[in-house]
């Protein structure tokens, strides 16, 4: 993790400025000392740590609002943050910028259970959402492997997904509406509880925009019913090929299951010592696979899904006998991050997608990459929609491990869009893959989606340095130029 030098006496002369200036609108919420800033100077992705001048934890839209307007005014960077468990550096903190911290957000507002409808702050977590609701029979079905930490705010702001997006979609399709503070300080409300609204599709803008256009005060979410009946299978192969077309062929059956999941020999070994969820220890590939809805429907898709199976050399396969076996093959993949973590010193999770038919051929690719550069990996991924989390493993205090993580996770990342992919699938581009966007886009593509970041936020002042490798500015257009995501940089302006 990169250290930074201690504040200087500009530094802190602006820092004192600036907190005087904010405690006069969040007069209990304002911390600016640099012991205190701390704990906000990274994200999840901590290969790289910076600072902020002060953080600012408003209660209100109102207060969110007169925080923005006089950053606008004064010409102040803002990176707004959730519960800092962005993988991407989406929340790293500038060293010229404050922090808004949402974690004060953190009600359920209200539920409307004949509409299917919760309507929630920012700062509540994604598990709490179908905990509030559980009761009544309902749940969100986003559910990231970080749910029970991750925010609602973070999750619009990088479009989340989760085991059971292939079926019930990641945040977008489960977001009907927003409360959204721009940075001149205008609330705007976007969407509704309806199911469709008038104008322009600027919700669909806003999910996933990764706290460029605004900041999230409120968040309307879709609730369903809790299905009936949930089953799991738990399938072995002898290779990672055999999975990965196995999965292929599922979809391809017509079968929508509701989550397909899939580790290598690594991930499983680590997830069965840390969880002991019975996991075949022997496979070189596990398959996680679910079906719910009506018994019968049930009944029908795991006798289907378990016949493809055995057609691609399944040698593995046990049936959830009850809800309890169910939840513990599932928490053996939702602990698969931290069980790695015992096995390595440090990894580096890299978020790309491709298409189903190449998984194979991408994973080859990938164990190829991170053995060019001498280190080990484990793969963790959401096989229904292709997105793949390989967990580069090194150690942060061998010399020149970090820096090898880091490139081979640039060329993981470039070989899913080389094989008809995208550089993200939920974690966000953020820092981490600002400087390989031009690898998916060309100059065309960028320039119109910094023009609609203009749209928004002319001064670059929300999330500055974030997804674009070169942020445009005002209507000339004139590029700040943000490299490989270490802050701060002497070529940009300071105060």
């Amino acid at each position: 993790m990169m250290q930074m030098p201690a504040p200087d006496a500009a530094v802190i002369a602006r820092r004192a400025e600036i907190a005087a200036a904010l405690a006069g609108i969040v007069s209990d919420g304002v911390i600016a000392d640099a012991e205190g800033v701390s704990p906000y100077g990274s994200d999840g992705l901590t290969m790289y740590r910076q600072s902020p001048l002060a953080v600012v934890l408003p209660r209100t839209t109102d207060q969110v609002s007169a925080v923005l307007a006089w950053c606008h005014a004064n010409r102040v960077k803002v990176v707004a943050r959730g519960s800092g468990t962005s993988l991407s550096g989406g929340a790293l903190p500038l060293a010229d910028g404050i922090v808004l911290a949402m974690s004060r957000f953190n009600r359920i507002l209200s539920v409307d259970y004949d509409n299917r409808v919760a309507v929630v702050q920012p700062g509540v977590t994604n598990l709490a959402v179908s905990e509030a609701v559980a009761a009544r029979g309902f749940y969100y079905a986003p559910d990231p492997s970080s749910q029970i930490a991750c925010s609602i705010g973070g999750n619009v702001a990088e479009n989340a997904g989760g085991v059971h997006c292939l079926k019930y979609g990641t945040t977008s399709p489960n977001l009907l509406g927003v409360e959204l503070v721009l940075i001149d300080g205008t609330v705007l409300r976007l969407g509704g509880p309806g199911m469709e609204q008038p104008g322009l599709d600027l919700l669909g803008l806003v999910c996933g925009s990764e706290g460029l256009l605004g900041v999230v005060t409120e968040a309307t979410v879709r609730i369903l019913p809790r299905p009936t009946t949930a089953r799991a299978l738990l399938l072995g192969f002898p290779t990672v090929a055999d999975a990965s077309q196995c999965v292929a062929a599922i979809i391809a059956a017509g079968i929508i299951p509701a989550g397909l999941e899939m580790m290598d020999a690594p991930a499983i070994r680590a997830a069965e010592d840390f969880v002991n969820a019975g996991y075949p220890v022997h496979a070189q590939a596990l398959m996680i696979a679910e079906a719910d809805g009506h018994p019968a429907q049930v009944d029908e898709q795991i006798a289907r899904i378990a016949a493809i199976a055995r057609d691609h050399h399944c040698n593995h396969l046990a049936e959830s006998r009850d809800e309890a076996q169910r939840l513990l093959f599932w928490a053996g993949r939702k602990a698969a991050f931290p069980a790695v973590g015992r096995i390595a010193s440090d990894y580096y999770c890299v978020d790309g997608t491709i298409p189903r038919r190449q998984l194979a051929a991408v994973l080859a690719e990938i164990s190829a990459i991170v053995a060019r550069h001498g280190l080990g990996v484990a793969n963790v991924f959401h096989a229904g929609d292709g997105n793949l989390h390989p967990l580069v493993m090194y150690d942060a205090s061998v010399p020149g491990q970090t820096a090898a993580a880091e490139a081979a996770g640039a060329e993981i990342l470039k070989a899913c869009v080389d094989a008809g992919g995208v550089l993200t699938g939920e974690h966000g581009v953020g820092v981490e893959k600002r400087d390989l966007m031009p690898h998916q886009f060309g100059p065309v593509d960028l320039e119109v989606q910094s023009r609609l970041k203009v749209a928004f936020d002319a001064a670059g002042l929300l999330n500055h340095g974030k997804l674009f490798p070169s942020l445009a500015r005002c209507a000339e257009m004139n590029a700040v130029h943000v490299h490989a995501g270490r802050l701060p940089f002497p070529d940009l302006p300071r105060f």
